[in-house]
């Protein structure tokens, strides 16, 4: 690895400009020498040497600005090229079956009564790119480390499955079952890279675009991050990411690149498959994509090669002594040269080396048929084998390949470079035939005019698959391949969590700050205090994670040069090469993408470590959704804390930061366990019955969501006879009523628990009221028991029904129910069908504002005073009491005036 003044530069590439020249001469010299060069010479001569000299510059160490882009031809000259250790003769043959089975999957996947599509071009682009890895750089598991992790291009799933095949990891019945998951069980296949649902096969999921440049960005630094803090040895890991062009557009794409700059992250290559065509036409028409994204990754700081041509455009190169050919493919644009790959020989002879003498006389000796097949640089093993040993051998940058190729390449004149090719899912006879005969497989005609087109497969004897065999071999083992290798974690006992269960006595504070006091003793754990990641977008200090500082120390691979300005204070901000905070910046994004790759270390490299990444809950579920879904594809693990929640806790920051549905967001996706507590004691209890489901015995794949607030309130001591199993599953009672004629019962989750306190002791003393107020947990956990409940019971009408917690709970409860929470009324409105007698949800339905922590509550009418008002409107309906105490109520509280309403608590950022 190259050391850090190397490999993180503060200036990239400068050049001073305000130095006096002590030589004039000299430097009349060389400005002579090169006016010499442009009259005798020529401006591309001169051109050519200025490249060389400042290609000699670099190789001297010597600053110069970086260029923004370079020609369009291969970064790696023809005599720079490394020997090529492979048989070539046979890894033709292996690809070309690979090609044949991955486009025959898809065809079949679309015969009659199943047409459950797929997609052939995007792997028939990038099947030698895929090749070249799989035999000569992709390292497995079997030395019982993590290997190198490859973020496979989503669309091109069907040539790993393809491949697998030949190497008899799966069998024919799987590929007929590909996306057809349960009706063919177990042997279905699942569209795209989906660990969740090849839990033994996958390991990252990449279809949702940009998401795999974005994790592989994050893996790589993870590896980094934990081989730094000694938890594993990932030094030989390497972290390969496949993309396409078009997909660059996404923000998620391009976004982080300079993370990995700045780090220095060596040990990761991006292969962004430049096919020139997104879904539905040319990426850029107009002009150049691989240009363009040379350009972007330069300025990010990467190192860039380019892999555009491939060998039979050597001898052309070649004799290109004044350039014109390079200035040729210079300004051709992208969507010219989508269309010379689905043209003939004379109409490239005519449009492209037609319009000057010096083109033509290079192609004279070449017949119509070897200029149709002038190819792209991402179709040649030989050039993409220089290209990934050039990687792999570069040190302080990360690398990007970007290779073209032609998409749906091989697939005939109906596939390749088509507009519509990404849509095109069945082969008919003539193409299968045409298929057949470029890739010179030994398939007779009747076997492709009679039913559907069969499978290929050379033999498990034949050299073809041996040779595979061996390259896996000699390469550690079959990849995709997903481990767990992970043993259970020794568990913190109860010493851990003494401290959140005596309450906060006198001192009022937020339950973000009773988690990060849970935190910090669970920290303290000597078995596995170390595996804790905590995780922040730059606002530790805004949820009081600042006294962590000291300890744990920010990563930072280079470790702190300067001096901090807070360096005498108790909590000064440190950093560390060994660091165990994530701090990385005001990106919820890659924060996000951290907490995926440390939730998912216990396969990825069999050593668990424990992410806790703690956000505004504003920008959690709502801005980083796609991520969490992600996440919970990956079988990643962790602690999702979405601070500062609620819709009226965070007073003055208003709407953009009123956080009223994430916890409604949190329940559409499977693998999250949410919660919304109320007290310290709560937080104990979850936090310790998720470490267990996470990391004990028999663990599961689910990932825990608690969101806390910043309200300052004084947490009681945990009751001697608290109702734990109830604070799990999401609903006990914490207070039961004492004094009154009719009966009633709040329910409140979080925030809302000391409203409906207040609200229980208003009740009692002015109204009559007897009400018990119970803690609503988990509105999400009710609701996803109720509904496996309902469904067994729907599906077994002969067994004794089963009742659901929630109902069970109530079941003796008298009077209505009122529901009362810092959410939207649909958070509460969950378990409606299953709460027995009258129900009804109060909530702060709309937008945030910006006022006090009480004029929001009155207004959304959800304070104490208007939680009266709701349990007294349910026992007017029941005839209990009168209606006209409502009106009573209204006036009484002044619930139709915001102003009259009290402040509230101020403060409490954490």
């Amino acid at each position: 690895m190259a050391s850090g003044s190397d490999r993180n530069p503060i200036i990239i590439g400068g050049l001073p400009s305000q130095v006096p020249d002590f030589d004039p001469e000299e430097t009349q010299e060389w400005l002579d020498s090169l006016d010499a060069a442009v009259d005798e010479r020529g401006r591309e001569r001169a051109r050519y040497l200025m490249l060389r000299l400042i290609e000699r510059a670099r190789e001297k160490r010597v600053a110069v600005p970086e260029m923004r882009s370079t020609d369009y031809v291969n970064t790696i000259a023809t005599k720079d090229e490394p020997f090529f250790p492979g048989n070539e003769e046979i890894e033709r043959k292996v690809l070309n079956a690979t090609r044949w089975n991955a486009a025959v999957m898809v065809s079949r996947a679309q015969r009659p009564g199943i047409g459950v599509g797929g997609h052939i071009a995007t792997f028939a682009s990038s099947a030698s790119l895929y090749d070249v890895g799989f035999n000569h750089f992709f390292r497995g598991k079997d030395d019982g480390k993590g290997g190198d992790q490859i973020f496979f291009q989503g669309h091109a799933s069907p040539g790993v499955y393809a491949r697998a095949y030949l190497l008899d990891r799966l069998n024919e019945a799987q590929l007929d079952a590909f996306r057809q998951e349960k009706s063919k069980f177990p042997n279905g296949l699942s569209s795209y890279p989906h660990p969740r649902l090849m839990p033994d096969f996958w390991e990252f999921p990449t279809v949702s675009m940009g998401l795999g440049p974005l994790g592989a960005i994050y893996q790589a630094r993870m590896n980094r991050y934990m081989e730094a803090r000694g938890i594993a040895d990932t030094s030989d890991s390497h972290v390969w990411a496949y993309l396409g062009d078009g997909e660059m557009d996404e923000p998620e794409s391009l976004g982080q690149l300079s993370i990995a700059a700045r780090e220095g992250l060596d040990n990761l290559t991006f292969v962004v498959n430049c096919n020139l065509q997104r879904l539905d036409g040319p990426v850029r028409g107009n002009g150049k994509i691989m240009q363009e994204l040379e350009s972007q990754f330069r300025g990010a700081g990467w190192n860039v090669i380019k892999l555009v041509w491939d060998r039979s455009w050597d001898p052309l190169l070649a004799q290109d002594r004044d350039g014109i050919l390079v200035n040729k493919l210079n300004t051709t644009p992208d969507g010219q040269f989508q269309t010379y790959a689905t043209e003939t020989g004379s109409y490239i002879r005519e449009h492209f080396f037609g319009d000057d003498h010096r083109l033509r006389a290079m192609v004279e000796n070449m017949t119509d048929h070897q200029i149709q097949h002038l190819g792209r640089g991402g179709h040649d093993h030989k050039k993409i084998y220089a290209a990934y040993a050039a990687a792999k051998a570069h040190k302080g940058q990360p690398t990007v390949i970007l290779a073209q190729t032609v998409k749906g390449w091989t697939l005939g004149p109906n596939f390749e470079g088509r507009n519509a090719t990404h849509q095109m899912k069945k082969l008919t006879v003539e193409d299968l035939k045409g298929f057949r005969d470029r890739l010179h497989l030994p398939i007779p005609d009747k076997d492709l005019e009679d039913g559907l087109p069969p499978y290929y497969h050379p033999g498990r004897d034949s050299e073809e698959i041996q040779y595979m065999h061996d390259r896996r071999k000699g390469l550690g083992g079959y990849v995709p391949t997903r481990v767990v290798r992970a043993k259970p974690l020794p568990l913190p006992d109860d010493k851990a969590y003494a401290g959140a269960k005596k309450g906060s006595g006198q001192q009022k504070i937020a339950t973000t700050m009773a988690f990060v006091r849970v935190l910090k003793d669970l920290m303290r754990d000597k078995e596995i205090g170390k595996r804790f990641v905590p995780i922040a977008p730059d606002e530790y200090r805004t949820f009081g994670m600042d006294a962590f500082f000291p300890s744990a120390k920010i990563y930072n691979p280079l470790g702190q040069i300067y001096e901090s300005v807070d360096r005498e204070l108790l909590l000064a901000y440190k950093e560390s090469p060994t660091g165990q905070m994530l701090h990385d910046g005001i990106t919820e994004a890659g924060c996000t993408a951290s907490l995926i790759a440390a939730g998912s270390a216990y396969a990825t490299h069999g050593e668990p470590l424990i992410p806790v990444y703690v956000f505004y809950s504003m920008f959690g579920f709502q801005r980083t959704g796609d991520q969490f879904w992600q996440m919970a594809d990956q079988l990643a693990r962790g602690f999702v804390l979405g601070a500062t929640a609620g819709r009226t806790t965070l007073t003055g920051e208003g709407l953009q930061h009123a956080d009223g549905h994430s916890q409604l967001l949190a329940s559409t996706n499977p693998a999250c366990v949410a919660y919304d507590p109320a007290y310290g004691y709560e937080i104990a209890h979850i936090v310790k019955d998720g470490l267990r489901r996470m990391y004990g015995e028999n663990s599961e794949d689910v990932f825990y969501y608690l969101t806390v607030y910043n309200e300052p309130i004084q947490h009681p001591a945990e009751p001697a006879d608290v109702d734990v199993e109830g604070i799990l599953k999401g609903l006990y009672r914490v207070n039961q009523g004492e004094k009154g004629e009719h009966a009633a019962q709040i329910l409140a989750s979080g925030v809302a628990v000391p409203w409906a306190l207040e609200a229980q002791r208003i009740l009692a003393d002015e109204w009559n009221v007897k009400a018990d107020v119970w803690s609503a947990t988990s509105w999400n956990e009710l609701r996803r028991d109720a509904v496996e409940i309902e469904e067994h019971n729907l599906l077994h009408p002969e067994e004794e029904q089963r009742v659901p917690y929630v109902t069970q709970k109530l079941a003796d409860a008298e009077g209505p129910k009122v529901a009362v929470s810092d959410w939207m009324r649909a958070v509460p409105d969950q378990i409606a069908r299953w709460v027995p007698g009258t129900y009804q949800s109060l909530g702060a339905d709309g937008f945030g504002f910006a006022d006090t922590r009480g004029a929001a509550r009155r207004f959304f009418h959800i304070d104490a005073q208007s939680i009266v008002l709701g349990v007294l409107t349910e026992l007017a309906k029941e005839g209990k009491v009168d209606r006209s105490l409502l009106k009573q109520a209204i006036d009484r509280y002044q619930l139709l005036d915001v102003a009259a309403a009290e402040a509230g608590e101020a403060g409490g950022d954490a």
